[in-house]
């Protein structure tokens, strides 16, 4: 049982503009589903479900908290994620959510991520980094790629390990961890060149392995309380495995998206009321858009199903995207993220000098202004039948974000389940990936 003051709220289902039947079909769906995510969780990684089991992992969490705890006696003023896609999505959105978005500039340990190819980047973090190993300090390079083959990955890896080794010759090695599958070529090249490495269990995805090694390394690294994020996941874990689809919020939601594609609403937008939850949107919109976009359903039929993820920010997305979302085509369904309380807060004080703008703030807080907006927002979605539902975190903590993303990956598999689709595959994708090595092959 999640404590009161730590448990997410899911709010406004009424909002969605649901009819009673269409949750009746879903439930009696839905129970067989959840029945089978309850088995998989008796099979610890022996199930496609794997990633469930991931917050019972006692062990993997304390094998990578020793690997920090030695990693960070290096004392390293920068750590780079070399990863693309589920390799670093999930640590990037905890690690702003819960360190900001200006961490960078506050903190001695410095994290970035190496996410693409764009030479212009790599660039400008070859530089950072080359400022850093100067002055003889310490850069660690965390190579992240469950194949161990991924083209940007690769590249990546290679120009910044070629940086590393000028400066530190023969202890390189020291400052490299590969986090891979056992038995993959990243895995056996690290063995070779002897850095340390941290196993990601063969059946857990890319895009469901936040709490693995993925998420929980450069997460330790960075402060993260990784006991509490695997706290949290493990307990909406239990909600989300409820047979009721009243009391099983992944369920529900899932039903509720699901009701919403069968009126042609494709869209589901992520409102989040906090700018340092954008990468929490952008890792769902990866969740989503590999997990459900599919050309063929379980079967092998042809069917070109899918959900088209989109991400806004409150309150900076309503002076861009209002109009659209109040005015525009009935092709939106959206869900609300809010906390109920922020970190910290501000009290705006008195400004002589603004007096004549007449805002009406003075004295209030950012916080009370937040949450007007916010309310704001749904009243006038509620009023203008534009279909939502809302969630409210308690406060930014690993325990709150683990929930959130464990709710969503449980959510997807369910979705997956009323779609008919392997939420585990990504066919497609391989086909600009072959072009790409046709290209490369051929100059």
């Amino acid at each position: 049982m999640i404590p009161v003051n730590k448990v997410i709220q899911f709010n406004d289902w009424d909002a969605a503009l649901i009819e009673d039947a269409t949750f009746e079909i879903a439930e009696r769906h839905l129970e067989m589903e959840a029945t089978v995510l309850r088995q998989a969780r008796s099979q610890n990684y022996n199930s496609p479900y794997a990633f469930l089991n991931l917050p019972d992992d006692v062990a993997l969490r304390e094998s990578v908290s020793r690997l920090a705890q030695a990693t960070l006696a290096l004392e390293p003023t920068m750590l780079i994620v070399i990863g693309i896609g589920g390799s670093n999505l999930g640590t990037k959105a905890v690690h702003e959510a819960l360190n900001g978005i200006f961490a960078n500039d506050l903190n001695t340990l410095k994290i970035y991520f190496a996410d693409t190819t764009d030479p212009d980047m790599l660039a400008a973090l070859a530089r950072l980094m080359e400022q850093q190993l100067k002055q003889n300090r310490a850069v660690i390079l965390n190579i992240v790629s469950k194949s161990g083959t991924t083209t940007e990955t690769v590249a990546n890896a290679a120009v910044l390990l070629d940086l590393l080794q000028q400066y530190k010759k023969d202890s390189y090695q020291s400052y490299v961890v590969a986090t891979t599958d056992e038995n993959s070529k990243l895995w056996q090249l690290a063995k070779q060149e002897k850095w340390a490495t941290l196993a990601i269990p063969a059946n857990v995805g890319g895009r469901y392995s936040v709490m693995s090694a993925v998420g929980l390394f450069p997460l330790a690294m960075v402060g993260i309380d990784i006991a509490q994020l695997h706290e949290g996941a493990r307990a909406i874990t239990d909600s989300c495995l409820e047979l009721s689809i009243e009391q099983n919020p992944a369920a529900r939601s899932a039903a509720t998206i699901f009701g919403q594609y069968g009126k042609n609403i494709f869209i589901h937008n992520t409102f989040l009321f906090a700018s340092e939850l954008e990468s929490v949107g952008k890792w769902y919109r990866q969740l989503v858009g590999e997990s459900l976009g599919k050309e063929k359903n379980k079967a092998g039929r042809v069917v070109h199903v899918g959900i088209t993820p989109t991400v806004a920010i409150g309150s900076t997305d309503l002076h861009s995207l209002a109009q659209l979302y109040l005015g525009g085509p009935y092709d939106t369904f959206t869900t609300f993220v809010t906390y109920k309380s922020f970190a910290t807060d501000i009290t705006i004080p008195s400004a002589p000098e603004l007096k004549s703008l007449d805002t009406n703030t003075e004295g209030l807080s950012l916080t009370h202004i937040m949450d007007a907006i916010a309310r704001g927002v749904k009243v006038a979605y509620r009023n203008e039948l534009r279909p939502f539902i809302a969630v409210e975190l308690p406060q930014p903590s690993a325990y709150a974000l683990g929930q959130l993303l464990q709710w969503k990956m449980i959510e997807t598999v369910y979705l997956a389940y009323l779609l008919d689709v392997n939420p585990f595959d990504q066919p497609n994708v391989e086909l600009y990936k072959r072009e790409t090595r046709k290209i490369l092959n051929h100059g």
